[in-house]
């Protein structure tokens, strides 16, 4: 970072000139934005145009001193006119590429309005859905918010930052934010560093390994210390263990939060615990404030000032703004264009998990009289949290079910509205109209605003009188589809039984009636899976697949903790033995595991093959991997799509290792009757988990036996067993089935 165009600059810089780079605020007045900028302030929010934002970089290189751009900022989490499902229903889709596009297309929309750095992607893990914010990230499990994340910032960024079409990204929140006790947002964080190291730092290391140019501090406390202030991440892990040379944005207010955290009494206290942790940027404009500096360079040593400025100004360069910091007015895009709408809908269709099809009812038959009810059905609500005012809006569910299905009368009945009181008579109304119908599609889930930040919530079953209205079509006897559209995932315990199909939408954005009612009629197949466990019921949360092994497991037919629960199998209790960790009153496991998701046709998985059975920890040290194959075929009577995930369990390890871990995940398409070789390779980090009490505090593999399980989903089966050994390396023994 020792750019001598940046060190010139630096050098000529005032006191009051070097804080102002270091905050960003938003004022909805654009002459209150002009007069902050006057003042020195380096960082603002989009001004909702490229013309507004030109105008603004304008003053700010000619009507200052030293003439320096602006960092122009705005949430952009899942897409700027054209909005594309959520983080967490993109996740849906394990595929991290179809993320990379969306990224660049939601990136080149911004840009062409002057936006140069977005506020995403978000990659806590998040095991506890009653949490709003779980709709902003990846999900439950570390390799998939690894893979997501980077693959987003690979889509914002490109190759190149000063490119017309990239813009800045900004990993979030870092870190812990998806642990907050109790699922309540902005709440306080405890966790072991052997937790943090394993579980929660992993996605930031990736999104920055990827090159992700920015990180903002979360709102939360790690073992008592907010992380505004928390100068042992901040500096001593993501600056000089990582090596982090980036921009290290604070969320809104976080420092100023620190008074209420109680660790600051004043502002300037809470400035100078931030920028002494390592923060660069301040959100919310306090550093300068009517052109007073909230710290003299008495209180905040120069040397930390030099630095944040530093990282601020090299930002700058690297996304051009010296070279030309204004964009084309004529070139903005102001609404989803049509080639950008073909995306969406495309991802949308990968983003849908059918989580149940009894008797192949999915895809519909044209039927004659169709019910359409629920309060999505006619709703045009179907975009997610985390959108603007601006973004292009969508159509509703029953309109496209006209427009697709001529031949069919389509009735609608409202059945239930999303937060209203107990009104039984719409309910009523629904289930006459379902008598008199061939099929119904009852539409339910939540509005957006629902979920996302500050939209926490206790009862994560269906709000109002939604599960009412299930139960009433139910009781008629005609056959009927449950479509979800959530930002979380939901308790569906109560009535799933009572469903012969469920389709979890979730929000898909701009296409989601087109997209929807495609994979109702077999337009498209639904090939999604589950990026999170669906719970029982809100008090078995947090629930997810890779918990830990516990000294009194529950057993069933001799599997320990099983992901699933089939009372066919198993009877209608969880053990027999009552000293086990398990509820007295809830089935084992979660109603549906991570991974899970169907399609309209079926895979088989045979023939797993291991290439290595045994390998020494020297080998797999210098590059060494295991390989294994499995064959999978599809076994139905159309074409379709499979997700073939892979996990290890590590058998006996010094530390306690979860159940199981996703490594591995790929995806096929098997035209009806095919077969394909699925081909896998373990290396060192597959196998490692981080320990203070290994040799040297770190990433390590301990030698031992490691289960393998392959499958369509977190309840794979067994399909190989390796062993690291600390011998040194032996003759191959060759392909072992």
């Amino acid at each position: 970072m020792n750019d001598p165009f940046v060190e010139d600059l630096l050098a000529r810089m005032t006191w009051q000139e070097k804080l102002g780079q270091l905050q960003i605020t938003y004022h909805p007045d654009a002459g209150r934005t002009r007069d902050l900028v006057s003042a020195g302030m380096g960082c603002i929010f989009w001004q909702g145009s490229a013309e507004a934002t030109n105008a603004m970089q304008r003053h700010a290189v000619t009507n200052t001193r030293l003439g320096i751009p602006l960092l122009v900022g705005l949430d952009v989490i899942h897409g700027q006119r054209t909005i594309f499902p959520t983080p967490l229903a993109l996740a849906s889709s394990f595929q991290p590429e179809l993320a990379e596009l969306v990224a660049r297309v939601s990136g080149r929309e911004a840009a062409s309005g002057g936006v140069n750095w977005t506020f995403s992607p978000m990659v806590d893990v998040s095991r506890d859905p009653r949490w709003g914010r779980v709709v902003e990230g990846f999900g439950e499990d570390v390799l998939l918010n690894s893979a997501f994340g980077a693959a987003m910032v690979r889509g914002y960024q490109g190759d190149d930052l000063a490119a017309a079409s990239a813009i800045a990204a900004c990993a979030k929140h870092f870190v812990g934010y998806g642990h907050a006790e109790g699922g309540r947002d902005y709440n306080t964080t405890d966790m072991s560093e052997y937790r943090l190291r394993n579980t929660y730092l992993p996605p930031f290391k990736a999104v920055l390994d990827a090159g992700a140019a920015t990180i903002m501090a979360a709102f939360n406390t790690i073992d008592g210390v907010p992380m505004h202030a928390n100068g042992r991440l901040l500096t001593e892990v993501l600056r000089e263990e990582w090596g982090f040379e980036g921009v290290v944005v604070g969320d809104a207010d976080g420092v100023m939060n620190l008074i209420p955290h109680g660790v600051a009494a004043t502002t300037a206290e809470a400035l100078l615990l931030a920028f002494r942790a390592g923060l660069t940027v301040e959100m919310g404009g306090n550093v300068v404030k009517d052109g007073v500096p909230a710290l003299t360079d008495a209180e905040l040593s120069p040397t930390v000032v030099d630095d944040a400025v530093r990282r601020v100004l090299t930002l700058k360069v690297a996304l051009g703004l010296f070279d030309d910091p204004y964009v084309e007015p004529e070139q903005e895009i102001f609404e989803a264009t049509p080639e950008h709408r073909d995306i969406a809908r495309d991802v949308a269709a990968a983003s849908m998990v059918l989580l149940k099809n009894d008797d192949a009812l999915l895809p519909l038959r044209r039927p004659r009289r169709l019910l359409v009810t629920g309060p999505s059905a006619d709703s045009t609500d179907h975009l997610g949290a985390w959108v603007q005012s601006f973004a292009t809006p969508s159509g509703s569910i029953v309109d496209e079910l006209r427009r697709r299905l001529p031949e069919t009368e389509v009735l609608l009945s409202p059945g239930a509205t999303f937060l209203g009181g107990d009104d039984p008579s719409l309910a009523a109304e629904a289930a006459s109209k379902a008598s008199e119908s061939d099929l119904v599609v009852v539409f339910v889930g939540e509005p957006s605003n629902l979920s996302g930040e500050a939209a926490s919530r206790s009862d994560l079953r269906l709000p109002g009188q939604q599960e009412a209205l299930i139960h009433a079509i139910a009781d008629t006897g005609v056959p009927f589809i449950v479509v979800i559209e959530s930002g979380r995932p939901l308790a569906l315990s109560e009535w799933f039984h009572r469903a012969p199909a469920v389709l979890q939408a979730w929000h898909l954005g701009t296409e989601a009636p087109h997209a929807i009612v495609s994979a109702l009629t077999g337009g498209t197949a639904p090939s999604g899976k589950l990026p999170v466990s669906l719970p029982r019921s809100s008090s078995q949360v947090p629930i997810f697949y890779s918990h830990e092994n516990t000294g009194r497991p529950a057993t069933v037919g001799g599997q320990l903790e099983p992901t699933k629960w089939d009372p066919a199998l198993h009877g209608p209790n969880n053990v027999d033995d009552k000293y086990s960790s398990k509820y007295l009153d809830l089935d084992l496991g979660p109603l549906l595991p991570f991974g899970h998701g169907l399609t309209y046709t079926r895979f088989e998985y045979s023939e797993a093959r291991v290439r290595t059975e045994m390998m020494p920890l020297e080998s797999l040290r210098q590059g060494a991997t295991f390989g294994l194959e499995i064959t999978v075929t599809n076994v139905g009577d159309r074409e379709g799509d499979e997700i073939v995930q892979l996990y290890i369990h590590d058998v006996v390890a010094h530390r306690v290792q979860p159940v199981r871990v996703l490594r591995k995940f790929s995806g096929v398409h098997l035209e009806a009757g095919e077969s394909q070789s699925v081909a896998f390779q373990l290396c060192f980090e597959d196998l490692a988990f981080w320990s203070e009490s290994h040799r040297t505090p770190g990433f390590d593999v301990e030698p031992g036996a490691f289960d393998v399980f392959i499958g369509g989903s977190s309840d794979a089966p067994l399909a190989a067993r390796i062993e690291v050994t600390a011998a040194s390396p032996q003759p191959s023994t060759g392909d072992r089935s």
